[in-house]
């Protein structure tokens, strides 16, 4: 199954992301990809969002969930992409939602490891999810859903693994910052070697944020990889034989002898 990775940097304007969106769905569709993997804040960076962010996602949650469905559908490709979804209380969800090649919503995840790191308090302006991991089908693939910093919990991504995960999609506004963008890259390959599954990953190229998409197959090795470009797109064949080859001359998956979460 082809994949894309979409890396772009967008504005306080949430029509405009949208469009970005739509020409990038376009053209990853015309590449053959059945999946498009956009970042975390594909809808609105929080900074440039204006306060309060509940107000900006009670506004543009709905018809972005709308417009990516609505793309999903004109273009036969699934989508996977970020936003900040009302609550129903002071602050929103950062929510990353899946919808199929039909523009049905497949499932959404709402982060529940807020960035409250590196002396930013995600946790100030979001409200944690309680519901969660999730794993949707696409294509041949089950698609576990990752948001940014929960990429540094490999037992949350070892969960997904366990719910039958066999590719990681990662949404991501990974900032700029001292061993950053070396963290970036350990992080995504130790995810694939540690479970042997894909990992597509897409992280916003915003003035903070470093860019470097990337697709990493079960061995780790990195099959294709974007720099800061402020918008482009990569596309890898994300084979499933490559995974069943792993998973039998790296058996880490049936060798382990210490196993927490579902079974």
């Amino acid at each position: 199954m082809k994949v894309a990775a979409a890396q772009y940097a967008p504005t306080a304007d949430v029509g405009a992301n949208l469009e970005v969106v739509a020409s990038m769905t376009a053209e990853a569709a015309a590449a053959g990809a059945e999946l498009v993997v956009f970042p975390e804040e594909a809808m609105i960076p929080a900074e440039a969002a204006g306060k309060p962010l509940h107000a900006t996602a009670e506004a543009h949650w709905p018809g972005f969930l709308a417009g990516i469905s609505r793309l999903a559908a004109e273009h036969g490709v699934a989508v996977i992409a970020g936003g900040y979804e009302p609550s129903g209380g002071s602050l929103p969800y950062n929510t990353i939602a899946a919808v199929s090649a039909e523009g049905e919503l497949l499932g959404r995840y709402r982060k529940m490891h807020l960035y409250d790191a590196f002396d930013y308090r995600e946790s100030s302006e979001v409200q944690r999810g309680d519901e969660g991991p999730v794993v949707v089908r696409i294509g041949e693939f089950n698609v576990g859903l990752v948001n940014c910093y929960d990429l540094r919990f490999p037992e949350f991504t070892r969960a997904l693994v366990e719910m039958g995960a066999d590719l990681l999609s990662v949404s991501a506004a990974w900032v700029r910052g001292p061993l950053k963008e070396d963290h970036w890259t350990t992080l995504l390959r130790s995810r694939a070697i540690e479970n042997t599954c894909w990992v597509v990953a897409a992280s916003l190229t915003t003035p903070d944020c470093i860019g470097m998409s990337m697709a990493v197959d079960p061995l780790g090795v990195v099959r294709a990889a974007l720099g800061e470009e402020e918008r482009s797109l990569l596309v890898v064949e994300a084979d499933k034989h490559r995974t069943d080859r792993a998973r039998t001359v790296l058996p880490v998956l049936r060798n382990r002898r210490i196993i927490i979460g579902p079974r």
